[in-house]
This record gives structure tokens, sequence and C-alpha cells, in this order.
């Protein structure tokens, strides 16, 4: 069994809101195993990105603990906070706003070793040849700038930067979104064949079902800052909530049935202002029960590895 390298429990993160409070992530839990990746996804403003900028200590969360090597880094200041960027690293979904335009590629990739003083300048060069060549990208980019690269060429790019410090857990938030499909391929099989070299951890998040579950070995699916169903990638097709199966039943199919019907959610997301009583999606929900308007349902386990937050279950 897989060592969880990183806990996070009973997360919460409510921002103040003319004079409300908006509760971005409501409570929660996800234990995330060395060597694996766990795919967030769910629809925009379902609490993705602000999960993953508490896990990278841009947010302080309201509530809940952060566990990675025994002590909870939300409580992390200084120094120690900066040393822990050694070990958790993150790529953003435009690579271009992340980096600064006038520096040079070689630059960009070796700027975190060199605030670490883990090279000298003198050794930038050669380390920034090894770093792209690690990323599949020829070493004469070290002297080229940002504007000067493709898209896909970028991000490979930012996961080089992420990749300088040998972290153990890169968070992904929506990296590959913004390129092709073709691209976006490319990128994921990158990914692939690095965690299996470094034995990375990586935490996707995503609105694309279909892509994160192909190669995510589990995935936390959330709506209005809950998570509302765990379960293993490769029985995703398996999933129980309404939610997910709305999700699902949503994605164009690859095998060109002419026969699928693409179905949409009907109703309106609530505000995350105005929250209704019990479950976040019962107005969205065909099965919605008078116990899903009263009282909100706890993530149960249904079967191994597979957890659900529904009252059918």
């Amino acid at each position: 069994m897989s060592k969880v390298i990183m806990q996070v429990k009973n997360i919460t993160k409510k921002f103040s809101a003319n004079n409300r409070f908006l509760t971005a992530c409501d409570n929660i839990h996800l234990n995330i195993n060395a060597g694996e990746t766990v795919g967030i996804v769910g629809e925009s403003g379902c609490g993705k990105s602000t999960l993953a900028k508490m896990i990278m200590n841009i947010y302080k969360p309201t509530s809940g603990e952060i566990i990675y090597h025994n002590q909870d880094i939300t409580k992390l200041k200084g120094e120690d906070l900066r040393q822990n960027y050694r070990h958790i690293q993150m790529v953003f979904q435009d690579p271009i706003s992340a980096f600064n335009p006038k520096m040079k590629i070689g630059n960009i990739i070796c700027e975190p070793l060199l605030n670490f003083k883990s090279i000298k300048k003198s050794q930038m060069k050669e380390k920034a040849k090894e770093l792209l060549r690690l990323v599949e990208l020829p070493e004469d980019f070290i002297d080229r700038y940002p504007h000067n690269l493709s898209g896909g060429q970028r991000q490979r790019v930012a996961i080089d930067r992420a990749l300088a410090l040998e972290p153990k857990i890169i968070v992904c938030d929506e990296a590959t979104s913004a390129l092709d499909v073709s691209v976006q391929a490319k990128i994921i099989e990158l990914l692939v064949k690095l965690q299996r070299e470094k034995n990375i951890t990586y935490i996707f998040i995503c609105h694309d079902l279909a892509l994160v579950s192909l190669f995510s070995h589990r995935i936390a699916v959330m709506y209005l800052g809950n998570i509302v169903e765990k379960i293993d990638g490769d029985k995703l097709i398996k999933a129980k909530h309404p939610y997910t199966k709305a999700l699902l039943k949503a994605v164009f199919s690859l095998n060109n049935e002419q026969n699928k019907n693409i179905e949409t959610l009907s109703g309106d997301i609530p505000s995350p202002l105005d929250l209704p009583k019990g479950c976040p999606f019962q107005n969205r929900c065909k099965y919605c029960k008078d116990i899903c308007k009263q009282e909100k349902p706890k993530l149960k386990e249904i079967s191994v590895n597979h957890h659900v937050a529904c009252h059918l279950f």
C-alpha cells in the first residue's frame, strides 16, 4: 500500500463579501499518497483552485490542517515556509503570466536553484541544458525568451521550473486547459513519464473529467466547495453521485457513438453566498428527496476506495 504523503484535514475557506461569507471550500478531507496522481474536478467556481492555493500556502484556510512531514504547513511562516517550497511546487494554467518576459528561459528555469543556493551562477548554463533535456526541449532554448515559444513549449518550461528543486509534490492548476488537444496529450505523456522516473506526486486540478480520468489514480469530484465523490480513476464509469454521472453524460463520446445523447444539467447553481440548507446539489438533482432539503449528506464509503456524499446511498 502506498504511503500517505499529505493529509488535507477538514479544510474550510471562507471569504468575506459585503458583510456575508462565501464558502469556497467546506470541510474538505483528502489523503494523498506518494507517487500517485489525484485529480480534482468540477465546474468553474467549485473551489478547486482555492484548495490548490491553500496547499501552496497562497491562501490561509479559515479552519483545518494540511499535514506534510508531520506538520501543519498552513501554519508555516518566514524561512520555514520558504523551505517548504523545496518539496511542493506548482504549475499554473498560464505560464506566460508566471514568467518574467525579460528573463531568458535558462534563467527562468534556474531561478529556484539560485534562490536556494543549490547551484552557482557558473553552473547555470549546463544545469539549464540538463533540465531542458528532461522535458524534451532543445538545449538552445536557454537563450530564448518566453514570447519566442509556443504554448506547449512554455508549459514544458513551467513544468521544468517546478521540477528544478526535485519536489515531492507538484500541484497542476488547469495546467493543460489552454492548450490544443494534441499538445495536451504530449504534456500528459510527459507528466506520466516524469512521475515514473522520479516518483512525483501530482495534484491535478481540472474541469475536464475525461482528461483527468485518463491518468489519475484517484479522482475527487467537487461541487460548490464540497467533495461529493471520491473514486479510483479507472472506476470512474461506475460513479454513483448524480452530479458525477451528469458530468460523464455531458462528455462527447470519442468512439463516435451515434445513439449517445449529450445531456446537460437543468437548474441554476445556487449562489455561494446563499447556499440552501441540506444538499448543495438539490435544485439540480432529479432524485432530490425531502431529506436532501433538510440534511447535508456526508461522504460515506460504499465500496473499496469509493466514497459518495448522497442520501441515495
